[in-house]
C-alpha cells in the first residue's frame, strides 16, 4: 500500500541571502530551477532569520522556539558552552513520533564543539566541528550524515552512527545531492519521510567554488547595490577584507557561482521527486538560515540587522495543496516549525 501521508523535503543553505535568487529581480544569479520552482509555488517576499547567525536561526526553526527560549543565542564554539538541548522539543522529534521515517544531512551546527570538553577527540573533530552520536542530541533524525561546522567546501567531510570521520573529495553541495537522492529513492515508497538538506555554500570561502559555475560570470560586469561601501570594507568583527571594489565584486561573482551551484543540484532534486513518482505528494521547501551583507554598508558575512544579512529565501512547493504566488506575510525563524506541522496536520507541540 502506498503512503497516503505528505513527504517533507527541507533543503536550506548557509548564508543565502534573500536578493540572491533570480526570481527575486535582485541580485543578477542565474538560478532558473529556483525562479520555475517558484513561479509553481508560493514565494514569501519578507522571510527573515530572527538572529541572522547559523546556530541560533537552526535553533529556533526546528524548535519553534527564539534564541534566547532555545539558549542558543550565537554560534556553538570552542569557547563557550552553548548547545541545542537535548531536551527540546524538535520538529524532527514530532515527525519521528508520528511514523515518519526522517534524515538528515550537511551541516548541523547545534553540538557542543568536541574540542570545548576534549583537545583530541576519537572523531578528529577540531576547532568548532563536532560529531553528534546516535542519542537525543539528535532529535529523531534516524538517517544522520552531517558534521558540525568545517567550511572548506571542496573537501569536505562527514560522520554517520561511529567516530570515524568520512572525507570526500567533492563540493559539498554536490555531494550532499547525491546522498540526498539516494536517500529519496530508498525512502519513499511505503513510508513518509522528512530529510533535512543543509548546503553550507555559499558561505565563506568564497572562492571554493567548481569553476564550471564560476565560469557563467566570469565576463559578467557586477552592478554593486546602492548601499555598497567599498573605501572601507570590513566585516563585523574588524576584519579588514580589501581596499577597494576589485576584491568585492570578485567576492560577490563567487558567491553568486555558488547560487548557480545550488540552483543546479535543486533542480536534481526536482527530478528525482518526479522521476520517483513522489512529486505530487511531496511538501518541498526552500531557504537559508541568514544572509550576507557582501559589502553593503561596508561590511560582509552577517549577524547584523539589516535586510540583506536577516533576508532569507522562502519558497515553497506542493501541488494541490499551497497556492502558487507571491506572499508579504512576515515569516520568522520561530513560525517554519508549526508552519509545516500545521500544513501537513501534524500535532504542533506546546513548546513552540
Amino acid at each position: 500500500m502506498k503512503n497516503k501521508r505528505p513527504n517533507l523535503l527541507f533543503v536550506f543553505a548557509d548564508q543565502w541571502r534573500r536578493q540572491a535568487v533570480g526570481v527575486m529581480g535582485e541580485d543578477p544569479v542565474i538560478t532558473p530551477n529556483m525562479d520555475g520552482f517558484a513561479q509553481q509555488g508560493l514565494l514569501f517576499e519578507n522571510a527573515v532569520s530572527v538572529c541572522p547567525l547559523c546556530s541560533p536561526h537552526r535553533a529556533s526553526f526546528l524548535t519553534g522556539k527564539y534564541p534566547l527560549s532555545t539558549g542558543v543565542f550565537t554560534n556553538c564554539k570552542p569557547s563557550l558552552d552553548m548547545m541545542l538541548s537535548p531536551q527540546e522539543v524538535c520538529i524532527s522529534d514530532v515527525l519521528k513520533a508520528n511514523g515518519y521515517d526522517t534524515g538528515y544531512i550537511g551541516k548541523w551546527h547545534l553540538d557542543l564543539p568536541e574540542q570545548y570538553n576534549c583537545v583530541e577527540p576519537e572523531s578528529g573533530a577540531r576547532d568548532w566541528d563536532a560529531y553528534t552520536p546516535p542519542g537525543p542530541k539528535r532529535h529523531g533524525f534516524d538517517y544522520w550524515y552531517s558534521y558540525g561546522t568545517y567550511d572548506q567546501h571542496l573537501s569536505p567531510h562527514y560522520w554517520r552512527d561511529t567516530p570515524e570521520m568520512i572525507k570526500v573529495d567533492q563540493w559539498s553541495v554536490e555531494h550532499e545531492t547525491d546522498k540526498s537522492i539516494e536517500y529519496i529513492r530508498e525512502h519513499g515508497k511505503d513510508k513518509p519521510f522528512a530529510l533535512f538538506l543543509s548546503w553550507n555554500p555559499p558561505h565563506s570561502p568564497y572562492d571554493l567554488v567548481p569553476q564550471k559555475y564560476r565560469e557563467l560570470y566570469r565576463d559578467v560586469d557586477v552592478k554593486l547595490r546602492p548601499n555598497v561601501k567599498t573605501e572601507s570594507l570590513e566585516a563585523h568583527t574588524g576584519e579588514i577584507l580589501g581596499s577597494g571594489e576589485e576584491l568585492l565584486r570578485e567576492n560577490i561573482k563567487n558567491y553568486f557561482a555558488a547560487v548557480s551551484g545550488l540552483d543546479d543540484n535543486f533542480g536534481r532534486l526536482l527530478k528525482t521527486l518526479k522521476d520517483e513518482g513522489l512529486h505530487e505528494n511531496t511538501l518541498v521547501v526552500l531557504s537559508a538560515d541568514h544572509g550576507d551583507m557582501l559589502g553593503s554598508h561596508g561590511l560582509m558575512a552577517k549577524h547584523v540587522w539589516y535586510e540583506e544579512s536577516i533576508g532569507i529565501p522562502m519558497l515553497m512547493q506542493w501541488p494541490g495543496k499551497i497556492k502558487k504566488g507571491r506572499e508579504k506575510t512576515l515569516l520568522g525563524s520561530a513560525d517554519i516549525m508549526p508552519t509545516l506541522l500545521g500544513l501537513m496536520e501534524l500535532p504542533i507541540p506546546d513548546t513552540c
